[in-house]
């Protein structure tokens, strides 16, 4: 017995997109909430929701294979991998190239649980997902999380889709993740806001100011009035929810070296944290960047500013760490 499914198919099978384009009978993800991306007057960030950073099948299945037809677009040349997770193990990871795809992974015998993770950069379209043998949806997971930031939460250079910090984590306490990590666009968007607040969640992780010191987007006057009106906007739309605020990781360069509008990334961190003491909100909590990676961390990173695959993996050991707590 073979069985599709396509996200339009079985749409309970999968998990992290917020939406979903069809065009020429191939679907693909949106990880902003489709009716307000002609709201955002920003090609770049819209860019970026198109990729599938977090998306994934996930099914309970006595299969014998998977078979994954698409197409993959990608602006920059890297290393492109689609993650097969059995009972919460990495199966089998497989490369795969710009352009038509077909990906066949067998699967132990017996009834598991399977996740097929998409990549974490490039535009994926899905033409078909074919099962040879039964499926359902997976659990319900009881924690559903938002993980909002920039490249560092998108993970590009991670070793593989299942293993972005954001995933190690989901993967390590079982929480139902949708990745809002867009590279070099986490700018406190309004598009990106109301994503946030119109998706369930029970955890919301906000990992914000190394974009906006990068491209210089908000001044000493702007950064801290942003900041306090997304966590209001947050609270507002997710009463009840736990709320992270993870400050900027050390990145050398900028900790003291101010940008174009005077900010640094150690001026970021205490801004963050003022509104944060501001705050009359017991569900709304700091995590330090530099107790993530920090300067005794350097070594794992590539760029002086984003992770290796290496450090991807201690910062969602560390994360796990850190937010587990969170729905105590």
């Amino acid at each position: 017995m073979t069985v599709e499914l396509r996200p339009d198919v079985r749409p309970e099978a999968w998990r992290g997109a917020v939406g979903w384009e069809a065009r020429d009978g191939a679907l693909r993800v949106w990880r902003l909430l489709p009716g307000l991306v002609d709201r955002a007057f920003a090609p770049e960030l819209v860019a970026m929701a198109r990729q599938s950073a977090g998306v994934r099948l996930e099914v309970v299945t006595d299969a014998e294979s998977v078979e994954l037809d698409g197409e993959l677009v990608l602006d920059v040349i890297r290393d492109t991998r689609v993650d097969v997770v059995v009972d919460g193990v990495l199966h089998r990871r497989v490369d795969i190239d710009a352009g038509p795809f077909t990906i066949h992974v067998p699967l132990p015998a017996g009834e598991h649980r399977l996740q097929v993770w998409l990549p974490q950069d490039g535009e994926t379209w899905i033409r078909s997902v074919r099962l040879t043998g039964s499926a359902q949806a997976g659990p319900d997971p009881a924690t559903r999380w938002t993980a909002y930031g920039s490249s560092i939460t998108q993970c590009s250079a991670a070793g593989g889709p299942s293993e972005t910090w954001p995933a190690l984590v989901a993967r390590a306490l079982d929480w139902d993740l949708t990745c809002l990590g867009f590279g070099g666009q986490c700018h406190l968007d309004p598009v990106a806001v109301r994503t946030i607040t119109g998706i369930p969640a029970d955890v919301v992780s906000l990992c914000l100011g190394i974009n906006v010191q990068g491209g210089a987007t908000m001044s000493q006057r702007t950064f801290g009035p942003q900041v306090a009106g997304l966590i209001d906007q947050v609270r507002a739309g997710h009463p009840a929810a736990a709320i992270a605020v993870i400050t900027p990781i050390v990145s050398a360069p900028l900790e003291t070296t101010p940008n174009a509008v005077g900010v640094t990334l150690e001026w970021m961190r205490e801004a963050i944290a003022d509104v944060l003491a501001g705050t009359d909100d017991d569900r709304l909590h700091l995590i330090d960047g530099p107790t993530i990676i920090g300067h005794q961390d350097r070594h794992l990173l590539s760029d002086e500013v984003h992770p290796t695959a290496d450090g991807y993996r201690l910062m969602g050991e560390r994360l796990a760490a850190a937010l587990g707590p969170l729905r105590g």
